[in-house]
């Protein structure tokens, strides 16, 4: 087991450098393809979205516009978000944060690309619901549907891997503050997550508006709390992360110091996992929403990576600067930081609650939601009736992570990441041209013009 686990450690690594450059490369060429337009008309796209976020919708689709971004935010802001930025401030420092900045801000635009495409290529199941995502897009837009069944294929153990994954998360949080077994918890869950799911995609919309909100909501404001007590180092925790950067920082207490390349790589990484930019799972689930024109979709996309990695991973990281546990808690236990931060404001014991809640809820709607992206492409690769029975077996991959150690399933994980993210990437970036098309369409006929879409 140790030489397999050498294995895939290597493969790991190997794989994560021409990723990056995949990914980032990829950001930027469509960043100057569409024209920059993420930058050019963000108040626009924030009318957009955040002005009219309970708006209803109207147009072909099955849910509305928010419920479908409420969905894909069930899927990209999750514990990462609590767990991923102390480990990337543990690694690469304070200057982490500025890179994971910069892949957020060019991952708008990878992600506007999915969803619009994601919205080109849609087509209606035997329920009557509209589906698509990359098997839709590589299959109807190249015409490679040996790589849409190649890549349908990957995610559905991508999506046991990561519902496992989740769910032992989930038990381990839940049994540490709480001391409930793992089993317990994976039962509990896997009942509520079929609950959701047995009533189909309108379900699971009507269910995302009504959490995700209220789960952002409450992390953010526990956060605030944490900042409005150091409100005073707020503007050295900034002048922290811009020095460093681009300057190499010394080690401090627990801190073990890192080279500006760290800070780079680790806030690229960062960046890139947290908001999904590029793994093509936004088109799965904004495929199904009601719109008039794929642009107004797509800037839902935009949205997404706004919330997640410019506000919320940049929240947690202010809370950890600010309260200094980055430089007194150590590397191994650096997932261990957000709660303590917030452990110095509210208590040990009232903190370990609210990071508990707050990694059940984000734990559960992420779960939600992959099982949803696994459901598609099983539908895709074997019909409708199949997608039901691929139900069960993620649902029982929740009681398997609940009550397991994963430690090769997470190694295992980041390869198969990998061969999700370059068969769409290359159908992103290949079906570029098309992207260009809708997003000139609107902003020259409907933008310019004052045309209302809405």
């Amino acid at each position: 087991m140790d030489t397999f686990m050498e294995i895939v450690g290597n493969i790991t690594k190997l794989s994560s450098v021409p990723l990056m450059i995949l990914l980032v490369g990829g950001g930027i060429f469509l960043t100057f393809k569409l024209g920059f337009f993420q930058f050019r008309y963000f108040p626009h796209i924030m009318k957009s979205t955040f002005g009219k976020m309970f708006k209803k919708s109207e147009g072909e689709g099955t849910i509305t516009a928010f419920q479908a971004l409420a969905g894909s935010l069930a899927s990209t802001v999750g514990a990462a978000n609590i767990v991923g930025v102390p480990v990337a401030i543990a690694l690469g420092g304070p200057g982490a944060i500025f890179w994971m900045w910069m892949v957020a801000l060019i991952g708008m635009a990878t992600k506007y690309s999915e969803v619009v495409l994601g919205m080109m290529y849609r087509t209606k199941n035997k329920r009557g619901e509209y589906v698509g995502g990359p098997m839709y897009y590589i299959d109807k837009g190249l015409g490679w549907k040996w790589m849409a069944i190649l890549f349908a294929c990957v995610q559905l153990l991508v999506v046991f891997g990561s519902t496992s994954a989740q769910a032992n998360s989930l038990a381990g949080a839940i049994s540490g503050s709480f001391e409930v077994p793992g089993i317990i918890t994976g039962i509990v869950v896997s009942v509520l997550i079929a609950l959701v799911m047995f009533g189909g995609l309108k379900s699971i919309g009507n269910f995302a508006e009504k959490v995700i909100p209220i789960m952002v909501v409450l992390y953010i404001v526990a956060s605030l709390i944490v900042l409005i007590v150091n409100i005073t180092v707020i503007p050295e925790a900034f002048a922290l992360i811009f020095k460093y950067a681009f300057t190499p920082i010394s080690a401090a207490g627990g801190f073990a110091g890192a080279a500006i390349a760290a800070a780079i790589r680790n806030g690229v990484a960062r960046g890139l996992y947290s908001n999904e930019a590029g793994m093509g799972s936004a088109a799965i689930f904004h495929a199904g929403a009601k719109i008039k024109h794929p642009a107004k979709q797509g800037f839902w996309g935009v949205f997404e990576v706004f919330v997640d990695t410019i506000i919320i991973s940049t929240i947690t990281a202010l809370v950890i600067l600010t309260t200094d546990v980055w430089q007194v808690i150590e590397v191994n236990e650096a997932a261990g930081m957000t709660a303590a931060a917030m452990s110095s404001v509210f208590g040990s014991d009232l903190a370990g609650i609210i990071i508990t809640v707050a990694i059940f809820f984000f734990a559960f709607t992420t779960i939600l939601m992959v099982v949803y992206a696994g459901e598609k492409q099983a539908e895709y690769l074997f019909g409708y009736n199949a997608s039901v029975i691929f139900r069960y077996i993620f649902i029982g991959a929740i009681l398997f992570g609940s009550m397991s150690s994963l430690i090769l399933i997470w190694s295992l994980l980041d390869i198969l990441l990998a061969l999700i993210v370059i068969p769409n990437m290359i159908a992103v970036i290949l079906l570029s041209g098309k992207v260009k098309e809708i997003t000139t369409d609107y902003f020259t006929n409907h933008y310019k013009k004052k045309t209302n879409l809405d």
